[in-house]
């Protein structure tokens, strides 16, 4: 029905209101408006006019027709009807009655904003104090939990300038907005009630102290508890008990047993729950001791501890798994007559089933059941929990039934840990089947148990499963976090799916994601083990790129990849980096770069680590003895080896089979056989057992001295040791046999190998390698094709061992096509496959192949040694190209190689025949010219070649030149030059006879 706002209208309205007011002070005003016309003139505008311009005297007749209105007549009244009759009843005290009229104006579901524009306009109007109704609002609101529309009218009323309300309001919207973790709003509404120029009284600051606590600013809420002192308001028990609470909950429990002495001082008296909360800080602090003297204490000063306390220590002593002092405190409490209620036994059963004892755990639940206690979901739980960890799967089942017939449904947690246990078992169905069950009924699966699902599929190599997993969790609402990302990238890469890896890192950065040291890791930990190391640089540049610090593990890593690699440069380097950092190695570290630099050979290196480990207060294990007496071992150093062995003994440190190993393998390197024999048969005495390795070393020992009835022997003796013979063990008898020109034996080794699946591509490459020795290359080749035969492939070493036959032979067409076959397989060739094709080239007089082979050698990444560089020279010598030979022989200095004495000699004599005197020196102009800068080491060289034959004349204008161009120092004179080439020729001569002279060194280090 519309209403006109006309003027006539307006006029009816008035008129309708001043009958209905004189019927509202006669007792039976219902009748009388029931009985007369004005029934029909009823409307929401009349009702208003009623309540805002009345004359009736008793508010009760104005709420009893304002009732009346709506539910005999329908009408539903306007909010300024609920305004001015709320104001009315509140101004006549009747605060209850207000209240219902202003719940019944919030329930009509208008906007805040625009009941309280209707309450201010009325306000305003009416001139009355109307604080009380503001704050009935404000309450109204709290009480049904609308904290939002609480503060919009606490601002508002505020902002008007009108009647502020009071503290109590204050404190009791304050406290709300705490306990709904509403901070950012919390901090508003104090603002503006300090605006407001409310004082804040011990409430107020004590609500302040929680919000800080609750915002982790530990600082500031102990800052407000002195402030409030010194403003003159004194803390309340309760104030005290917020702070000791909230220093207790970030473990600054120490702090916060001071407060509780420094309060006692104040003559505040310390309750029963202030020693609640002391006793909860020191147990999750684990620091049960001081925890059940504050017991004590309580007792002492007669103030009974309850359930509460004595539950938070029994549950503090078995997560620290002293079983036997939690049943103690659970006696006391049965002794004292403290009952026992659902929160101890659970604590009780948690811990028991924590420490394996299911059966115990029953026992409890059934003496819980019989006090009428009954269990909870969280008691079921931790029983199933416990039923999975001792692999019990059936009572597991069983304890699920029975919770079920309880009427207590299983929760998130109880299906985590079902699957959690499912998984464990590699029942992967199962805890598929779960999961989907879990989902049917409604309850929300977390990211750990999409991790465990996930970790579970990458066990099993059910890759595909797994990411699908991660990429279905979006749309069923779940987000996948970095723990969940790290399990699949940490799988994917195990599993050596690095592209698949990095694509979970790349969507994993493009949904928000921030990577972590463990996402990082894990790359960095799979290339490192493949041996990829430019692509774990690459990745732990990246780590750096994003602001991640890396840890002792991740330089660790490296540097054993490094040291794999044989790039003890770059290990140093980024041992020093680590350090740089400040990031103190620990023994994993420096063990890590001993082994690498001992089995690089470079002995004197892995002491002076040795060295700085000890000078670090560090004390070395037997991991790293092993590694540097390995590396003495492998070195010749077998006294030294010995030494450190002995050193090693006294330091109470007992060698393991890995050290006897290493030392066998030395002696059986030195040809001192029956020591190693020796020192084998003696292992038994020292409760070590040999491995497979130490048998392979001594056999290898005796196939190499040509012993092969001994070797054998120790084969057949073998498995009475309980060890079996594997392929290295074969390969080595194989190897042995075709050393000795038995290779009927050697062959039928191999096809007993066959026979029992041990053959591989390194028994194959022993016996191609006897055939190829003994001349049968007809009986090798054909053992290459029965490789594929029997899906072996053959790797470089195979065709590096064909290759280098053909070289000898001097069969170039075949080692070339064998070359071609290699690289068709995408085998790289090596050092030794470039040197074999070098020599052999070079033995039938084919230099532009040599040239050809030599660069696409170094542009392979391959590099030369000195004898290569050596015999190229010579070449390009022979060539007449004394260009090429200059910079090669620059090339080899700036690399510390020595150029071959014969080879030398035949570059001094070139230089000093007239015409190449002078193509040399134009050389130098061109080389000059184009600013090509010469080491000083090639100087040295040009210049001792051309005056140790006697030409000073010669040897002045190569000085000229080089000064010229700046090669060498203005000041520097021919001795110069030829002193330091002489300098360098004997020290090495002296590198020479290394070992000797590095074995005394060593000696004295040991």
């Amino acid at each position: 029905m519309q209403f006109s706002t006309s003027q006539t209208s307006l006029h009816s309205n008035e008129e309708a209101a001043k009958e209905i007011t004189n019927f509202l002070n006669e007792n039976h005003w219902e009748s009388l408006i029931e009985s007369s016309k004005l029934r029909n003139k009823l409307n929401p505008d009349v009702v208003q006019s009623v309540l805002q311009h009345s004359h009736v005297n008793d508010p009760k007749r104005l709420l009893g027709f304002f009732n009346w209105t709506s539910t005999q007549l329908g009408i539903l009244p306007n909010l300024h009807s609920f305004s001015y009759l709320a104001m009315m009843l509140c101004n006549s005290r009747l605060f209850g009655a207000a209240s219902g009229v202003i719940d019944r104006m919030i329930a009509t579901r208008r906007s805040s904003y625009q009941i309280l524009e209707s309450f201010l306009m009325c306000y305003r109007e009416r001139n009355v104090s109307g604080g009380v109704v503001f704050e009935m609002l404000i309450d109204g609101y709290r009480k049904i939990g609308f904290l939002d529309d609480a503060a919009i009218v606490f601002f508002g009323v505020v902002k008007d300038g009108g009647s502020v309300p009071g503290l109590l309001c204050c404190n009791s919207i304050l406290n709300d907005l705490l306990r709904a973790n509403k901070l950012k709003l919390f901090w508003k509404v104090y603002d503006v009630m300090l605006k407001a120029k409310v004082t804040p009284d011990v409430y107020t600051y004590t609500s302040l102290i929680n919000a800080h606590f609750r915002a982790g600013n530990v600082k500031a809420a102990q800052r407000v508890l002195f402030e409030m002192e010194e403003k003159g308001c004194c803390p309340s028990l309760v104030t005290y008990n917020v702070v000791i609470g909230g220093l207790c909950r970030v473990g600054a429990i120490d702090e916060a047993f001071e407060l509780k002495e420094s309060m006692i001082h104040k003559g505040l008296v310390p309750d029963c729950f202030t020693y609640s909360l002391m006793v909860d800080g020191f147990c999750k602090n684990k620091r049960l001791e001081d925890a059940k003297l504050l017991l004590k204490k309580m007792y002492d000063l007669k103030l009974n501890p309850n359930e509460v306390v004595y539950t938070t220590l029994i549950n503090g002593f078995m997560k620290q798994g002293n079983l036997q002092e939690a049943f103690r405190l659970k006696n006391e409490m049965v002794t004292f007559g403290i009952k026992l209620n659902l929160f101890t036994y659970n604590a009780l059963i948690g811990g028991i089933c924590k420490a394996g004892e299911i059966e115990k755990a029953k026992g409890l639940m059934t003496e819980m059941l019989r006090l009428g206690i009954s269990p909870d979901t969280q008691t079921y739980n931790s029983l199933i929990e416990g039923c999975y960890r001792e692999n019990n799967m059936a009572k597991a089942y069983e304890l699920l039934v029975d919770m079920k017939k309880r009427n207590l449904s299983p929760t998130a947690y109880t299906c985590n840990v079902i699957i959690n246990g499912l998984c464990r078992f590699s029942d992967l169905e199962g805890a598929c089947r779960v999961f989907e069950e879990m989902i049917a009924c409604g309850l929300k699966p977390n990211n750990f148990v999409y991790t465990t699902l996930i970790q579970a599929h990458l066990r099993q190599n059910r890759f595909e499963e797994a990411i699908n997993i991660l990429k279905g969790m979006t749309g069923k609402g779940v987000l996948p976090d970095v723990f969940c990302y790290n399990s699949l990238i940490s799988g994917l890469c195990k599993a050596k799916k690095m592209e698949d890896a990095r694509s979970c890192l790349v969507e994993m950065t493009a949904n928000g994601l921030k990577p972590n040291l463990y996402t990082y890791g894990a790359f960095i930990r799979e290339y490192t083990k493949t041996g990829n190391m430019q692509a774990a640089d690459r990745y732990f540049q990246e780590m750096l790129n994003c602001g991640i610090a890396p840890n002792d593990i991740i330089y660790t890593t490296l540097i054993d990849g490094h040291c794999k690699e044989g790039n003890v440069k770059e290990a140093f380097s980024t041992f020093r980096c680590m350090l740089g950092r400040g990031i103190l190695p620990d023994l994993k570290t420096y063990s890590v770069l001993i082994h690498g630099l001992s089995r690089c050979g470079k002995i004197h290196e892995a002491l002076e680590v040795f060295s700085e480990l000890q000078d670090k207060g560090l004390v070395p294990d037997v991991v790293t003895y092993s590694s540097l007496i390995s590396g003495f071992c492998k070195q010749g150093f077998i006294k030294e080896a010995f030494q450190l062995h002995e050193k090693m003994c006294e330091s109470e440190i007992t060698p393991n089979i890995v050290t006897y190993n290493a030392l066998i393998d030395g002696l059986c390197k030195s040809g001192e056989l029956e020591r190693a024999r020796e020192l084998f048969d003696g292992i038994f005495a020292k409760g070590l057992t040999p491995t497979v390795v130490t048998y392979t070393t001594i056999i290898d020992g005796y196939c190499k001295s040509g012993n092969l009835t001994e070797a054998f022997q120790l084969v057949n003796e073998m498995p009475s040791r309980g060890v079996t013979p594997d392929n290295f063990v074969y390969c080595t008898l194989v190897d042995g046999c075709c050393r000795d020109g038995n290779m009927e034996k050697a062959l039928s080794l191999f096809l007993e190998m066959v026979q029992k699946g041990l053959a591989s591509t390194s028994s194959f490459n022993a016996l191609l390698n006897g055939l190829c020795k003994s001349q049968k290359i007809f009986e090798a080749n054909k053992l290459l094709e029965d490789m594929a035969d029997k899906h072996i492939t053959p790797n470089h070493v195979t065709y590096t061992i064909l290759i280098d036959y053909h070289c000898k032979a001097g069969t170039m067409k075949d080692a070339e096509h064998l070359l071609v076959e290699m690289q068709k397989r995408d085998l790289k060739p090596n050092f030794r496959t470039y040197t074999s094709l070098l020599h052999g080239y070079a033995g039938i007089g084919k230099r532009s192949e040599m040239f050809a082979l030599f660069d696409e050698m170094v542009e392979r990444g391959v590099e030369p040694d000195g004898v290569i560089y050596s015999m190229m020279v010579d070449t390009y010598l022979k060539e007449g190209n004394m260009m090429k030979t200059i910079k090669l022989v620059d090339e080899m200095f700036l690399r510390g190689l020595v150029l071959n004495q014969n080879v030398y000699t035949s570059l001094a004599n070139s230089l000093c025949k007239e015409e190449e005197f002078y193509k040399v020196l134009k050389l130098l102009d061109e080389m000059g010219d184009k600013e090509i800068k010469l080491s000083h080491a090639t100087c040295c060289i040009l210049m001792s070649s051309v005056y140790e034959a006697g030409n000073i004349d010669k040897a002045t204008r190569f000085l000229e030149s080089m000064i010229k161009f700046g090669w060498v120092a203005d000041s520097t004179v021919m001795m110069d030059l030829v002193k330091q080439d002489q300098n360098d020729a004997n020290s090495e001569n002296a590198s020479n006879s290394w070992k000797e002279a590095a074995a005394i060194g060593i000696a004295d280090q040991v």
